[in-house]
């Protein structure tokens, strides 16, 4: 089983408490260190749950937990087709409720069909709370005043309602009839350990009822896992930390690794596990083990792993034909493959499973992509990323990757930009805000250099001047009037040029344009008061044809609604004698 959640929520002090009871328990063997699993078998499972956890109603031989880096590593975890884990903890800090990483492991959970429990954590931290050391969740909620069970009430129920939003029925677990169609939420404490029983009495009940035939392995057979990390240790060279979920693995094997080119062919040299009870993720030392069984992690020591991919399947050959288990991985590789474009944004991440949630996230935002692989940022993507011919598209989007040093550099030169996250969504959304923002500049740039329409009138016993300019005061009807335009005025169904607006005035200063409903004066270059123009005319700012036709066709959105209305009456005009003027 995987534990997912937002960071600071509490996944590692979960998993650590639950190590800590079981080697509490008194057997110092009773938990065995793998390579980013724990495995607690079911004698122990039964001692830390007490009465919730009967040896004798069970026949599964205890709980492997997955203890991912972070919640984007469970899409990596992945066999047959689906999610690796065959159970998923969500665990969500009753203060905080849901974060941005918990909706994302959410979507994880739906995309994968992965059935979850939820770990509602920190019930410790609920104002008055008494605590219960170790104690079940209903006895512990017992003890506990009015006011302390009301407030925890009033943060489950709001995580309840969280679920709902999202589609999941849910409720306190003991309530729960039927786990297949509802979520059930486990109140714990991975300080005070309050809940942890109810918790593993949770997932051995379902395991047991619903899951035993998933979860029926072969440990007979050969191998097969999936790599969690690929890590270069000293002595060893590159190095694969694999969950193991069928099967047994051999030193001096010959086993088939998914590779960033072609699946790698290659010997095991040695098996490392960390020493009895070292901290499960910063194992520094670790023995020499012959052989492994399912489920188990385990570090893999082989020559040539230095292309092995996080995500990647690995199989034991054994005795079937090699070029058929090279087969397999390549369609298993095949499932997760990303569809590219011609044109599009390159794609970096840390894991293949987190490359296809990424993919996955940018198709729903119809984001095409040239190119996506799992890794480090290097000069070579700044390089593809600079070839895109639209500037939205020069652009790298990096997962919880790393930039090499001599990439840094090439970014700047190519004007190329990269934007990361370890959180998908916000990644997205990173870049969609870079996209609007380029077209609204862009759309700004157009608009600052087209001529914008504007109808206007000249006001009754408003005449400055009557030539060399004309100046008159004029009501602006609609649209945007500025300086240095053509004007003009509409005669026997012709637009007739009369001038040039060689100034305005607004309250006695110069300004360089005015909007509808002011009052302004205007100087107009070319006309004479009481000839070409009169008092009381309706005038006109001249468009140019292929200015009218941008204006109707590209920016409607993004011009002002009395200026789109100067725009339809000076197309309406125009169309009265050549329908087809402007389009």
């Amino acid at each position: 089983m995987a534990v997912l959640g937002h960071v600071d929520h509490g996944k590692t002090s979960l998993l650590d408490k639950i190590r800590g009871s079981a080697v509490s328990e008194g057997e110092a063997g009773a938990i065995t260190q793998h390579i980013g699993a724990t495995a607690v078998p079911l004698d122990t499972v039964s001692q830390m749950a007490g009465s919730l956890v009967k040896p004798e109603d069970f026949d599964l031989p205890g709980l492997l937990f997955i203890d991912t880096p972070g919640h984007h590593s469970f899409s990596t975890l992945r066999s047959r087709g689906g999610a690796l884990a065959d159970i998923a903890i969500l665990v969500v800090d009753v203060n905080d409720s849901f974060q941005p990483q918990t909706e994302e492991a959410i979507d994880i959970l739906k995309r994968t069909g992965t059935p979850f429990i939820v770990a509602a954590n920190k019930i410790d931290t609920t104002p008055g709370w008494n605590p219960q050391e170790g104690a079940p969740i209903q006895k512990t909620y017992e003890e506990q005043s009015q006011r302390a069970r009301s407030k925890l009430d009033e943060k489950l129920y709001e995580i309840i309602g969280e679920l709902s939003e999202r589609g999941f029925s849910s409720d306190f677990y003991w309530r729960v009839q039927n786990f297949q169609s509802n979520i059930g939420v486990v109140p714990v404490s991975a300080l005070t350990g309050e809940g942890i029983p109810d918790l593993l009495g949770v997932l051995m009940g379902l395991s047991q009822r619903y899951m035993k035939d998933e979860m029926a392995i072969d440990v007979a057979g050969p191998g097969s896992g999936t790599v969690l990390e690929v890590k270069e240790e000293r002595g060893f060279g590159a190095t694969l930390d694999v969950v193991l979920y069928d099967g047994t693995i051999r030193a001096g094997d010959t086993i088939v690794v998914g590779g960033a080119n072609d699946p790698i062919v290659t010997e095991v040299r040695a098996l490392l596990q960390p020493r009895p009870n070292a901290e499960i993720r910063t194992e520094k030392r670790f023995d020499k083990v012959e052989e492994v069984r399912a489920a188990a992690g385990v570090k893999i020591a082989a020559p040539d792993l230095e292309d092995a991919m996080a995500g990647a399947p690995v199989r034991v050959v054994g005795d079937r034909d090699l070029d058929e288990v090279v087969r397999e991985v390549e369609a298993e590789l095949a499932d997760i493959e990303v569809t590219t474009e011609e044109e599009g944004v390159v794609v970096k991440a840390d894991t293949l499973g987190s490359l296809e949630a990424m993919a996955n996230a940018l198709q729903e935002a119809e984001v095409p992509i040239l190119r996506a692989e799992v890794g480090d940022i290097a000069p070579r993507d700044v390089a593809v990323a600079s070839t895109a011919r639209e500037p939205e598209h020069k652009v790298i989007l990096g997962f919880n990757v790393d930039v090499l040093s001599n990439a840094e550099a090439e970014l700047e030169k190519n004007d190329v930009k990269l934007f990361e996250d370890d959180v998908i969504y916000q990644l997205v959304e990173e870049y969609e805000d870079h996209v609007n923002e380029m077209k609204r500049a862009q759309q700004e740039t157009i608009l600052d250099k087209i001529v914008r329409p504007c109808r206007f009138r000249i006001l009754q016993d408003h005449v400055f001047r009557q030539n060399n300019p004309a100046v008159v005061g004029v009501e602006i009807m609609s649209g945007t009037i500025k300086n240095n335009m053509n004007v003009v005025k509409w005669e026997d169904g012709e637009a007739n040029r009369v001038g040039q607006l060689s100034g305005i005035q607004e309250n006695g200063e110069d300004v360089s344009s005015a909007r509808a409903g002011s009052r302004v004066s205007v100087a107009i270059d070319g006309p004479t008061v009481g000839r070409q123009i009169e008092e009381g005319d309706e005038l006109w700012i001249e468009l140019p044809e292929k200015h009218a036709k941008i204006l109707e066709q590209e920016l409607r959105d993004d011009i002002p609604t009395d200026e789109l209305e100067a725009l339809s009456g000076y197309l309406e005009k125009h169309r009265r004698r050549d329908p087809f003027w402007g389009k």
